[in-house]
């Protein structure tokens, strides 16, 4: 194994701590001798903790020790896997290289443990391949990886070899992307010294925009703008205002899981990470996909000035915002930025300043947002329509539609009134209550 993974080109930065590489230093030294049976087996069981840690984060069955082979194909950002990623798999001399690394992964996915198993008495390596995980909940493991990655994986066991790998992993980073922007629909930023690190969030809402009840023309203008821009047309930053618990942030959800096969991906930040997004651009303008880079609940206090980082980055910095990035945001207020009566009085300050020029350098910045799309409250009439649909959804609810519009008027009028949240949390309480009342 360790003569094999030498011979690695493109693909042999794998990482301090990778498995793979462990397992290399331990079978050299099993195939020299140069250590103690005990302690070779102590250490191949470390790394058989790791690879089913590995295995749990991200849900991998059957054959883990192929999952994880693939899992590395996939993440591994390298001068081939990037080119691939934004023009697919050209002719050019770095093929040789790549075809040579795929013919290196063909062996390992075909080794033998079988010696070193017998040899040391042990068995972790065949039940590793031959493995059944315990089913657990979406939300306790990274779905969408996890499927990509046994998608990905079958095929490959099943090439015959290396150019068959080559046609099966280019035409992944194409159409997905390598590395975690491509097995990821969305994340979050942590701020670092010399930058920002991206965190994969791994369990995104499944919600679709057909799942939003209403707000037709809103969803529309919302896909007209996204669709635009996922096809790489010019397209527009958006702001969805409007009363609380309407759907805004739902249907910016729903964008993500309706356009992420066409590349878009989502970034979600807060007030305080503004002074980022620079950094946040930097990172991804080369990258061959589609950011939203989304902000919920957007408001801003008078004496917060977090809105000047956000106005600069939109449009008045002297850096361009690439053409793959949009910001996305939500809003109960309709202007953002809290203001005072005293910001329409046109009176001279202490500084000198007009109180009107502060008014309007508070309202340029809803006016940096080329798409705004209210949402407003529905009417009990509305309301009671999400009501019945949703409904449908949950068979155990047998209650006529007068006595489901009843209890929903009770509802909301201790819950916070009329709204497609409230509509939400009432069919959520009924369908909780439906079991038990049987």
């Amino acid at each position: 194994m360790y003569k094999e993974i030498a011979k690695l080109i493109l693909y042999r930065d794998l990482g301090e701590d990778s498995i793979l590489l462990k397992l290399s230093g331990i079978f050299r030294d099993y195939e020299l001798d140069l250590a103690e049976k005990e302690n070779l087996t102590s250490r191949i069981y470390e790394q058989m903790k790791a690879l089913l840690d590995l295995s749990t984060q991200y849900g991998f069955d059957k054959n883990l020790w192929h999952n994880y082979l693939t899992f590395i194909l996939l993440t591994n950002e390298n001068s081939f896997s990037m080119t691939s990623e934004k023009v697919g798999a050209n002719d050019g001399t770095v093929n040789h290289f790549a075809k040579a690394d795929f013919a290196v992964f063909k062996k390992l996915f075909d080794f033998d443990f079988g010696p070193i198993e017998k040899d040391l008495g042990i068995d972790c390596f065949s039940t590793v391949c031959n493995y059944h995980s315990i089913p657990k909940k979406e939300r306790m493991y990274n779905r969408n990886v996890s499927e990509h990655v046994q998608e990905v994986s079958e095929r490959i066991e099943k090439a015959a070899d290396e150019e068959e790998i080559f046609t099966i992993v280019t035409d992944f980073y194409k159409a997905y992307g390598v590395g975690m922007f491509g097995l990821n629909r969305a994340f979050r930023i942590r701020h670092l010294e010399d930058g920002v690190e991206f965190l994969p969030i791994n369990n995104t809402d499944s919600v679709l925009l057909k799942d939003l009840i209403g707000y037709e023309i809103q969803k529309k203008k919302l896909i007209d703008n996204t669709e635009a821009f996922v096809k790489g047309l010019p397209a527009n930053n958006v702001l969805l205002c409007g009363d609380a618990g309407t759907g805004k942030s739902t249907s910016i959800k729903a964008l993500l899981n309706e356009y992420y096969d066409q590349g878009l991906r989502m970034i979600e930040i807060y007030k305080h990470q503004f002074q980022d997004l620079s950094s946040i651009i930097a990172q991804v303008k080369n990258r061959n996909y589609r950011f939203i880079i989304y902000m919920d609940d957007l408001s801003f206090e008078d004496f917060e000035i977090e809105y000047k980082f956000l106005k600069a980055v939109i449009e008045g910095g002297m850096e361009t915002r690439p053409d793959n990035v949009l910001i996305y945001a939500t809003s109960n207020r309709r202007h953002l930025i809290k203001e005072s009566w005293n910001d329409r009085n046109d009176m001279e300050n202490e500084n000198g300043m007009h109180r009107s020029d502060t008014m309007q350098e508070k309202l340029s910045l809803v006016a940096r947002f080329g798409v705004t799309i209210y949402y407003g409250k529905p009417s009990q009439k509305e309301y009671f329509t999400i009501v019945k649909e949703l409904r449908k959804r949950y068979p155990s609810i047998t209650l006529t539609d007068e006595e489901l519009c009843a209890e929903a008027n009770k509802w909301e009028l201790s819950h916070g009134g009329i709204s497609g949240r409230t509509a939400q949390q009432f069919i959520n309480y009924m369908a909780g209550m439906a079991p038990a009342a049987e």
